[in-house]
This record gives C-alpha cells, structure tokens and sequence, in this order.
C-alpha cells in the first residue's frame, strides 16, 4: 500500500503534465481565429520622376484599389500605416536609359501596375488591383510674363473715389502646363475690398490661380496700393455783389453790379457754406477822380477752392 506522501506526490506531477496540453488547446483554437480574411485597400498613387521640362496635369489616376488576402493581425496592422503606391513615371515608361528623362516628350501615357510595389505583410495576397494601369498626362512646361492686374469691389467713403491700383510688383512669371498657361488672358489677384476707405491704403494680396497646384509664380504674393482721393467737382456761384472800398462819400455807379463765378474743388468743400460765404467781391476806387472808368473785379476765395472763370471780367464805374 503507497503512502499518503506518495499519492500527493503522483497528483502534482500529473498536474504539471496537464498544463501543456491546455496550453496547446488554447494555441490551436486562436490559430483557428487567424484564418486568412479579404480585404480592399485604397491606395494613393504617389508620382516620381518627372521630367523637368513637362507637368504631370490632374488629368491621371489618383487612386487604385488592391484586394489582398491576409491574416486579421496583418489587416490591422496595413490598416495603421500610411500606404501609397510609388508610381515611377521614367522607369514605367520604359525608356532607354542611356536616353535620360529629356528623351519622354509631352503626351498622353499609361503607365502598368508593379504589384511588388505595394508595401504589403509578406503572409498577404494580392487577389485583383483596379485599375491594372495608371492613365497620365504630361504637358510641356512654359513660362510666361504677365502683368498683374487688380480687380476691386465695394465703395469708397461718400465724397472719395478710388484711383486705379499699383502692384508690386508689375509683372510676375508663371511656370505651368502649356495649356493652361495660354488660356490665361490676364493675371489678376484677389479682388481688393475698398471698405468705405477715406485715405490711401497698402495691402499684400495674393495671385488669383485658377489651378494653382499646376502653375509656379516668381512671386504669389502682391503688394498693392491704392490712393483715395476726395471728388471734384465744379459750382457755379452767382450774382456776387460788388463792394466798393475807398469810395469817400463820392456817388458811384457800378454795371452791372454783381458778378458770376465758376469753382473747382472737392465736393465736400464746394457744398461747404462755411468755406463758399467767405467768398466776396470788391473794387478798391482808391485815387480814382471823378470819370468813367473800366474795371476788373477782385474775388476773395478761400485756398480750399479755386476759381476757374468769372462774368462778366469788365465793369463800367461812373464816379461822380
């Protein structure tokens, strides 16, 4: 008969043996797990090597894509990254090498699909890739002189107007695809905002690009000024009375005895009473003796307006 020290002894190991081979069971049912799972990938499409000469346009494949075949724990890992295909515009064409990158000319280009470019788990399989090739236009690259115009909108402050703006600078260079650079009639920027402006301003603005990923400016940024001037305008003050300085107690006779004049200045200023009944006339008869005499009138205006014409110029003075 065993002892008791011996019957413990026999049921710890058997305990230790069991242990593996619950280990294996839990091994084998999450291997069942991992079964191989399809799955689709949309992949950017990343372009290399583009002759210096020409423009690839938005007219080419931008995506394509992959359905593999992986393990769930590849999945989740492809699914964290940043994929993208290289795309290899020298090497897919297929040129001569010893020709360089100057012997691809402009054109419409299909370039095929490298699978062993994909960055994929090596447990994972490609099972389709759509599309199987990459559409590409190449265009010649050109570069032309423009001058910069300033379109603007909105209104200046009443009484102001807005002369036509300057850029600095005048003319910029654009550097794009050859179509797109000859549709260009006029090079404008942003349009400028006068925003009730009383006063010259300064402002950067920049280029207004229709495909601004397809064109390169010597310069995007414009520095435009634009000066604000009050409006002119022009009044007619009539009927003007005559005074007559140094007439010592002598009857005179003045004809006619008031006088019309035409003024030029800002219309704040020209509808400004405070400035326009400050303007008089007057005839200094100092050391003029008794006869008829023919005359010109002074006009006294304030240095905010300026006379532009005067009726009638000659006055006939009878001294008696």
């Amino acid at each position: 008969m065993r002892n008791p020290r011996q019957i413990s002894s026999w049921f710890r190991l058997a305990a230790l043996m069991a242990v593996p081979a619950v280990t294996a069971v839990i091994f084998i049912f999450t291997a069942c797990t991992q079964d191989p799972q399809e799955i689709n990938l949309l992949l950017p499409v990343e372009y290399a090597n583009v002759p210096d000469d020409m423009i690839l346009t938005n007219f080419h494949t931008h995506k394509i894509e992959v359905r593999i075949k992986c393990r769930p724990n590849c999945i989740e890992k492809l699914l964290k990254e940043n994929l993208f295909y290289p795309a290899d515009i020298y090497t897919d064409l297929a040129f001569d090498p010893a020709g360089g990158t100057d012997a691809i000319e402009a054109g419409r280009y299909v370039l095929p699909v490298d699978k062993n470019r994909i960055p994929l788990c090596r447990s994972a399989a490609i099972v389709e890739i759509t599309p199987s090739y990459l559409n590409i236009i190449l265009e010649k690259k050109v570069t032309r002189v423009f001058k910069v115009t300033v379109p603007v909108i909105g209104e200046t402050a009443k009484g102001y107007t807005a002369l036509s703006p300057a850029c600095e600078p005048a003319t910029v260079a654009l550097t794009g695809a050859q179509s797109l650079i000859n549709r260009i009639q006029r090079l404008a920027t942003k349009p400028v905002a006068l925003n009730n402006a009383n006063e010259d301003f300064k402002k950067e603005v920049p280029l207004d690009l229709e495909q601004p990923e397809l064109l390169t400016a010597a310069q995007s940024i414009i520095v435009v000024s634009v000066q604000v001037q009050p409006l002119s305008g022009v009044r007619t003050i009539a009927q003007i009375p005559i005074e007559l300085q140094n007439q010592s107690g002598r009857k005179v006779s003045i004809e006619p005895s008031t006088i019309s004049i035409d003024l030029k200045g800002t219309q704040d200023n020209l509808n400004n009473t405070s400035l326009t009944n400050k303007i008089h006339a007057f005839m200094d008869l100092e050391g003029l003796k008794p006869g008829v005499y023919a005359r010109h009138a002074c006009i006294d205006i304030p240095v905010e307006l300026a006379m532009t014409n005067a009726s009638p110029r000659i006055f006939t003075v009878k001294i008696e």
